[in-house]
């Protein structure tokens, strides 16, 4: 039937110029069937991508085909509706394949490097540094040279200490979190030692370099904690008690991020001498609450592996629902006050601004709580990054505290 279908498209003589002749598909799509052989395929579309090794092989048996139906001198007229040979579809088949170890090699470390907690650090270092600006005029090259320093170091120290906690963690995330390329196997456990040692060298190479003693010191002390919190060593894996794991978490989150990098802009960069004002007393006190939430928060969802692995966490000993309303209700707290400090204010753009975006967040935050399914751990899970989304939110308010 294909041979005579063919004989129908290419005479055997042509008295004219020959014209390109094309079936419609019966159905939408290139990967669908009943698809014509001769009919251009939508390469870049995402269907063929999910289907590409699929795609390939039916090209192949499509050329096959036509090559034992037409004559090898008619085959160059035999043209898809576009105007194309099929032949490009078979080499783009093939480069797709050859940038998927590398497209799978990036999706792998972008789940390892736990994407949440690094927006968090970038946007409270962009925040807390902004807060050392007294003019426009300190919006400057060394303002960028000193902000560009500061993450980059503290990214590369973020990335080593998330990359520590999973390495200690590789069967009780088996159970809580087994997308993780460490509990799924995509990485060995030598693979993800090499990464976090090879960081961890990077962020202490950077600070050292610049010579700001406030990055050095942030650097270091973050290094310190984040590896007694999750190092499997005696008197270590600080994360087994539920006070202490929170005191760490607090002191990183709260206390080193606003006063250790505030000092790097403040001293460092711009030469003045260390002042704690009003805004950044008030965010060293917002992001308390915030870090307690997160800590408490951030056991609720994985309370089945942490049960299972002896990890006395505050959900574990308490049960779900009381830590779980206990955050919201910190935070609730938190947002009160937020308002409070903003209508303190002497300028009514941030009074105006700084109470109306807490009422709001409050509100936000009690709609959305009151909605979570404590007995579903993916409305958990959900509502936990949705406190992320919160953490974020609070960090570009903050430099409009005056």
């Amino acid at each position: 039937m294909m041979a005579m279908s063919m004989d129908y498209l290419l005479p055997r003589s042509f008295s004219s110029p020959p014209r390109v002749f094309s079936y419609r598909s019966s159905s939408k799509g290139c990967c669908s069937q009943g698809h014509n052989p001769i009919q251009q395929c939508c390469l870049w579309s995402s269907e063929c991508w999910k289907k590409r090794g699929l795609e390939c092989h039916s090209n192949s048996l499509i050329r096959l085909k036509l090559s034992r139906s037409v004559p090898s001198d008619r085959w160059k007229h035999v043209k898809a509706s576009s105007g194309q040979s099929l032949e490009p579809e078979s080499e783009a088949c093939t480069m797709m394949k050859e940038w998927e170890p590398l497209r799978s090699a990036l999706n792998a470390f972008y789940r390892f490097s736990r994407p949440h907690t690094v927006i968090g650090t970038a946007l409270s270092i962009i925040s807390v540094s902004l807060l050392a600006v007294e003019n426009l005029a300190d919006i400057s090259l060394p303002f960028f040279t000193g902000l560009f320093q500061a993450l980059i170091s503290a990214l590369f120290m973020n990335i080593y200490i998330v990359g520590l906690n999973q390495l200690s963690d590789i069967e009780i995330d088996k159970v809580n979190k087994p997308t993780l390329p460490l509990a799924s196997g995509e990485y060995s456990f030598r693979t993800a030692s090499v990464i976090v040692s090879v960081f961890a060298v990077l962020s202490f190479s950077i600070g050292w370099m610049v010579g700001s003693w406030p990055l050095f010191c942030a650097l270091f002390i973050s290094f310190l904690l984040g590896t007694a919190y999750s190092i499997n060593l005696p008197f270590f894996r600080w994360k087994r008690y539920a006070i202490v794991a929170a005191l760490c978490i607090l002191a990183v989150r709260a206390v080193i991020v606003q006063l250790a990098f505030f000092l790097h802009m403040q001293t460092f960069i711009f030469g003045r001498k260390a002042i704690f004002s009003k805004p950044l007393i008030f965010a060293t006190a917002f992001m308390t609450f915030f870090s307690v939430v997160i800590a408490l928060f951030k056991d609720i969802p994985d309370i089945e592996g942490d049960r299972i692995f002896g990890i006395r966490s505050f959900s574990v000993r308490l049960g779900q629902k009381p830590v779980f309303w206990a955050c919201v209700c910190l935070l609730e707290f938190a947002y009160a006050v937020g308002v409070v400090v903003g209508a303190t204010s002497a300028h009514f753009w941030s009074k105006l601004v700084t109470v109306t975006s807490h009422a709001i967040l409050a509100s936000v935050l009690w709609n959305n709580a009151r909605s979570v399914n404590l007995t579903n751990k993916s409305d958990i899970t959900n509502f936990y990054m949705f406190i992320w989304k919160l953490f974020y939110a609070e960090y570009l308010l903050i430099p409009l505290i005056r």
